[in-house]
């Protein structure tokens, strides 16, 4: 069979038009094949406790900072558990994306209520924390689990002017055993400015119960200090163990004030909470005997 000039044109033509379509078709899939979904950071809020301020979460601070993260560590009234959860409740709604909510001592118990109902709030850290239920307070917690130096025994009490026209009182740690109870594995000339500079906290909030508890209903993850005696170890983990499914660490050596004598373990845990993978620096850090229970 004799196949003519033209015809065999006209198959080279149409093989080339497959050809050129095939290729761009493969053009037009590959970026949609290889593209991945980019994850927003979550914005790190950083709520410091009584008798402190923000500037308890430096380290931590530089740390989540170097690691891209945004960081907001707002100053936390002292004022009493409903209107700090309050203030807090509305600087959250200024964040837009997710958030990774911290909390440390009486911080836990600010973070506890204000995350409550706020969906961009994917996790909740508690650091030496309280993490009360519904209807318990700081000191229905500490009486439940005795161990915590922090009371009439170790409080230096003033009497100050509240909003409406009344005396309160509000204290703070006597200086003289401040080494001791909050920060006992820092050298004793920082824990001696720490004791100095101390942010006063109403004895109100101590006595105050806490609301609908957000741990209920937002994953969280929880460090145990392992020689806390201000709230006391034993109370951190029984408050770790009831959190549904929580990821609880013990870090055995620090002392309340964990954040800063273990930043690496803090930012740590931060971090897994956050779902960054590339994690911090290796810490001296080990499951809690409440999260294996």
């Amino acid at each position: 069979m004799t196949i003519s000039h033209a015809s065999l044109a006209t198959r080279s033509r149409r093989a080339l038009l497959t050809l050129v379509v095939a290729a761009a078709s493969v053009a037009t899939l590959a970026p949609a094949a290889s593209a991945q979904p980019v994850k927003v950071k979550p914005t790190i809020v950083l709520v410091h406790g009584a008798f402190a301020d923000a500037s308890a979460w430096a380290g931590v601070t530089e740390r989540l900072q170097s690691r891209g993260y945004t960081v907001v560590a707002p100053a936390n009234p002292l004022r009493g558990v409903a209107s700090d959860a309050a203030y807090l409740r509305s600087l959250l709604t200024t964040i837009s994306g997710p958030i990774v909510l911290v909390g440390h001592s009486y911080g836990g118990v600010v973070i506890t209520n204000a995350a409550t109902g706020n969906p961009n709030v994917k996790a909740l850290v508690y650091v030496a924390a309280y993490a009360p239920d519904d209807g318990e307070s700081i000191s229905s917690l500490s009486a439940l689990v005795p161990g915590g130096m922090i009371g009439p025994a170790t409080l230096t009490i003033f009497p100050f002017p509240a909003p409406d026209g009344s005396t309160a009182l509000e204290g703070i740690i006597t200086p003289s055993v401040f080494h001791e109870v909050f920060a006992a594995d820092l050298p004793a000339r920082t824990a001696a400015v720490m004791a100095s500079a101390q942010r006063p906290a109403a004895l109100q909030l101590l006595g105050e119960p806490s609301g609908v508890p957000a741990w209920k209903a937002i994953p969280a993850w929880y460090l145990v200090a392992g020689r806390d005696n201000a709230i006391g170890t034993n109370l951190e983990r029984f408050m770790a163990k009831r959190i549904p499914h929580v990821t609880a660490i013990e870090v055995k050596s620090a002392s309340h004030v964990a954040m800063i004598s273990h930043p690496d373990a803090t930012t740590q845990l931060i971090l897994r909470a956050a779902g960054d993978r590339a994690r911090a620096s290796r810490s001296r850090a080990r499951p809690a005997p409440s999260a294996r229970q």
